[in-house]
């Protein structure tokens, strides 16, 4: 068995992607329609007659993600690099129209309603950062190591970003962005120091807004004990907790959940974990627990490669495309088990959602092409900048002592014959004497 893997090993140096990578995505994606398929089957014969409705709108989601992946893996990295800037823009313009033209959902602008899906502009937008962070690590990687008004410079656009994503309100994507931007900058080098002055200011403003307001303040509250209004503010996490809690060991079986029967509400979305915890047990959340791990790895694997051999854009689009996933992944668990407030974070490649599961196709399609690049067009190492002030001074010290040279030889040629030794003489009786 050693032997095959090391077989496969071997031949996966001569693929044109990581075809470990694409087999772990490929097996979220079928878990997730199963589980769509099983959470909706209730609130989807009540809505719509038909317990396939959502399977079906997610299976489209996947063939459009699928179609998007394949066109977007064809886009050499130089374009993302040479329109990084418009990129970042062009998010920051969706972020405007959802909140002028955006369709509200439980309280909330964070959809574009298109003609065959809600568009969700926060998702845009965390790949749209990425690819910019991307880019200006690759410019200023030096500057952010040594030079905190390197770090500075980020405050104005992604504070401008922040304010948008808070007016939805959309405290999930914030955070979540906030964390990318934070490990980019710590995988570039930047040293721990300067997040102490980055960090604290944004968990004040956030701390500041749950307490003025008294919404936000009953969810904080509800999250750290639902079970004193079971049945009110907490209903949703308390039907999570029991979902996740009936699952035992080895869980009720596939299509078997109580919960999903109109018992916890966003089944098929928000809260489709605890519905494959009720149905797959401990044992499948382990087995899921390490499949993302898995994504995390390779992913962070392809952006270690890249950067060995010079794509440093390429490299760090992977690691934060890696954290992107695994954060993603990992609040959304938390919040199923309780350890999190609510957050409408999907559960990435598996809960029911167009935006996400296009947008993260999307995403690994670019990786898929770090990938390809590095593996076929490494790039030559950079040449260090020389310092054109260090060669001045080089040639003036040379300058000063080849003046210093001639002068010492002129001032030899000017001494009178007097002060120059006699030579001495030699007489052939009395051998060497002087004059």
């Amino acid at each position: 068995m050693f032997a095959k893997l090391q077989e496969l090993q071997q031949q996966s140096k001569s693929w044109p992607m990581d075809f470990w990578l694409l087999g772990l995505v490929v097996l979220l994606a079928v878990i997730g329609l199963t589980m769509v398929a099983s959470a909706s089957v209730a609130i989807s014969q009540m809505r719509f007659g038909n317990p396939d409705h959502y399977f079906l709108r997610q299976l489209m989601s996947m063939g459009l993600g699928a179609i998007a992946a394949y066109i977007f893996f064809q886009v050499p990295l130089a374009y993302w690099e040479n329109h990084r800037g418009k990129i970042f823009l062009f998010a920051l313009f969706l972020l405007v129209a959802v909140l002028v033209v955006g369709r509200e959902i439980n309280g909330s602008k964070r959809w574009l309603p298109l003609v065959i899906m809600n568009f969700q502009p926060s998702e845009f937008m965390k790949l749209a950062i990425v690819i910019f962070m991307a880019g200006y690590l690759d410019k200023h990687s030096n500057a952010v190591r040594e030079d905190f008004s390197a770090v500075i410079r980020l405050a104005l656009p992604f504070g401008i970003m922040a304010i948008l994503l808070l007016m939805e309100p959309d405290y999930g994507s914030t955070f979540v962005i906030a964390v990318i931007i934070t490990g980019m900058l710590l995988i570039a080098g930047a040293p721990w120091r300067y997040f102490v002055l980055t960090v604290l200011p944004m968990v004040t403003i956030l701390v500041a807004l749950v307490v003025t307001s008294k919404y936000r303040m009953a969810r904080v509250s509800n999250f750290l004990d639902p079970w004193q209004d079971p049945f009110g503010a907490g209903y949703q996490l308390t039907q999570a907790l029991i979902a996740s809690g009936s699952g035992e060991w080895f869980g009720s079986g596939l299509g078997a959940s109580v919960q999903k029967l109109l018992y916890l509400p966003d089944a098929h979305t928000d809260f489709l974990f605890s519905i494959y915890g009720e149905e797959f047990g401990f044992v499948g959340v382990i087995f899921l627990i390490a499949i993302y791990l898995g994504v995390l790895y390779r992913l962070f694997r392809i952006g270690r490669k890249a950067i060995s051999v010079n794509h440093f854009f390429g490299g760090m689009i992977a690691y934060g495309i890696g954290i992107w996933i695994i954060l993603q992944a990992g609040i959304n668990m938390g919040v199923n088990l309780g350890a999190f407030p609510t957050k409408g974070l999907t559960l990435p490649f598996m809960s029911y959602g167009g935006s996400s599961v296009l947008l993260l196709s999307i995403a690994l399609a670019v990786v898929f092409r770090v990938d390809y690049e590095s593996r076929f067009y490494p790039r030559e190492a950079k040449e260090e900048p020389v310092d054109d002030s260090s060669e001045e001074n080089d040639s003036k010290e040379k300058k000063s002592k080849s003046r210093a040279g001639k002068k010492e030889m002129s001032a030899r040629a000017r001494k009178p014959v007097s002060s120059l030794k006699t030579p001495r003489r030699i007489n052939p009786s009395r051998g060497v004497s002087g004059s």
